[in-house]
């Protein structure tokens, strides 16, 4: 009975792997391939191999903008994941009546164009806006400040953005979380923060890790928020890959660009996979 399942089961996943080797595995080996392939001037692909394209990345120019990208990938996944396991746990425990309404409160952004959100921001964050003038009457900021087209701006909107792809996943392994093992942590004397750090956290880990790689994947190949909320000297690997697309027209440049990002988006993966297989 269990060759025939199986059969079933492989049956009903080609699709699935059909759909993933021709619109993802085949785009990303022809990637790689530009990459290794010296540029024309014309903006084309001349013939020959060449590890030009590497080398230049890991040149001093690449270098900021490599630093940049991580370390605002890195804080606003940090932030998001700070903010979105107090709201997960706090969603989980409403009752079901009120926690729908609230759920529907965390994706109602969804609704409207990301673009329009990002600008909503840019007009939120103008010199002239509410939030410079309070924090100019408050002694926060000088007169001179700006809150736009620098990383602080960039970093407010990514973690807007992003927020509810980390609150979701947290909330939905909260969900099946028993909150009684709280209760019983603290009968046996741990502090309510305590069996928060060391028994709830534990409980939801496959629902944060998903939130992490969520969060991290997409903010590091951000390209409208820092293009739009960034200024000349914000800039980020996916404005870098963008302008090598189409302003250069040096495609081998920009698929080693996109070849390197697609080894620091893959190496978490694959080592939280290893480590798993070996548990």
């Amino acid at each position: 009975m269990n060759k025939p399942n199986r059969y079933v089961e492989w049956l009903l996943s080609v699709p699935t792997y059909v759909w993933l080797i021709v619109f993802f595995v085949f785009p990303t080996f022809i990637i790689l391939w530009i990459g290794f392939k010296p540029a024309t001037l014309n903006g084309g692909i001349d013939e020959g191999w060449t590890l030009q394209n590497y080398r230049e990345i890991f040149s001093s120019n690449y270098t900021p903008i490599l630093l940049r990208t991580l370390s605002i990938s890195i804080w606003t996944t940090v932030i998001c994941i700070l903010i979105a396991i107090p709201v997960g746990y706090w969603l989980a425990r409403l009752p079901a009546r009120i926690r729908y309404w609230m759920l529907l409160l965390v994706i109602l952004p969804f609704w409207t164009n990301m673009l329009i959100r990002i600008f909503a921001w840019k007009t939120i964050l103008h010199p002239e806006g509410f939030i410079k003038n309070s924090l100019v009457f408050l002694g926060i900021v000088e007169p001179n400040a700006t809150l736009l087209y620098n990383e602080g701006s960039i970093l407010i909107v990514l973690v807007y953005t992003y927020l509810p792809f980390a609150i979701l996943p947290i909330y939905a392994a909260a969900e099946k979380f028993d909150f009684g093992l709280l209760d019983a942590a603290a009968d046996l004397g741990a502090r309510s923060w305590e069996a928060f750090l060391r028994v709830f956290i534990p409980g939801i880990k496959l629902g944060l890790i998903t939130a992490v790689l969520i969060v991290f994947i997409p903010a590091l190949g951000s390209y409208a928020i820092p293009d739009i909320m960034g200024g000349s000297t914000s800039e980020m690997l996916g404005n870098k890959i963008a302008q090598r697309t189409f302003t250069d027209r040096n495609l081998p440049q920009a698929s080693a660009l996109a070849s390197l990002f697609a080894v620091v988006v893959m190496t978490p993966v694959l080592v939280y996979q290893i480590r798993r297989s070996l548990q």
